[in-house]
């Protein structure tokens, strides 16, 4: 089962965390950190499931769900740090499909992650491929292999560990420390401006024209962003 998800988490680490352990599930993930932005995201994108922490900014989650009950039937799985009984029943009540209440393990929220896609059946049909696709690069998170317009390219594991998060996410501004992040389980030394680095080595051999890149892209006092779409 392969399945798009949109996790609404304000926490960048925990976002990231579990954007991680959905890809080496299979899935692809969109990110947002407001409720405002899930909103959006889930018109845009139709996710198969949404991950929802309550305490979001913007709207908060209790919000979110309600709009999204209202206009869809995505399914919702909520994350909590509120353990009271009344948060719980109401976001049950709002239509919320599970929930978890923080800390949890990432192992124990992919299996509920898996339950609420059975239950609902929207991912049902999905072809079951790990590899995700964008700018002409394919990048597989099982096999750890890239291919740029067809051909096999050779990265190192930090890498390897930015340039999938950012296939699965074209389009996505990252800023270092959020690259950076990916890398923790790779390189534990590195540091903000040794992404620099692992960007430019990545140009080398993703871009026609390193120097003048197309699709690995700066965005001036920002990050970085992978330019080109899905595909």
């Amino acid at each position: 089962m392969c399945a798009h998800v949109l996790v609404a988490e304000d926490d960048e680490m925990q976002a990231e965390l579990i954007r991680r352990s959905l890809l080496s599930e299979g899935h692809t993930a969109t990110v947002v950190h407001d409720g405002s932005a899930a909103l959006d995201a889930a018109r845009r994108l139709r996710p198969d499931l949404v991950v929802l922490d309550l305490m979001l900014p913007v709207i908060d989650g209790f919000g979110v769900c309600r709009v999204l009950r209202r206009d869809d039937d995505i399914p919702v799985l909520m994350l909590t740090a509120r353990s009271a009984e009344d948060d719980v029943l109401l976001g049950l009540e709002l239509g919320a499909d599970d929930y978890m209440t923080k800390p949890y393990s990432p192992r124990e929220l992919m299996a509920r992650i898996r339950t609420v896609l059975s239950r609902s059946g929207r991912a049902a049909g999905r072809r079951e491929d790990p590899v995700v696709r964008a700018a002409g690069i394919a990048v597989d998170p099982e096999r750890h292999e890239v291919r740029c317009d067809g051909a096999a390219v050779e990265c190192t594991p930090a890498e390897f560990e930015i340039l999938l998060a950012m296939v699965a996410e074209p389009e996505r501004v990252f800023s270092r420390r959020q690259l950076l992040e990916c890398t923790r389980g790779t390189d534990r030394a590195s540091t903000e401006r040794a992404v620099d680095v692992h960007i430019m080595n990545l140009r080398r051999k993703i871009e026609a024209d390193p120097r003048s890149p197309a699709r690995l892209l700066t965005v001036f006092g920002v990050g970085y962003k992978l330019s080109g779409g899905r595909g």
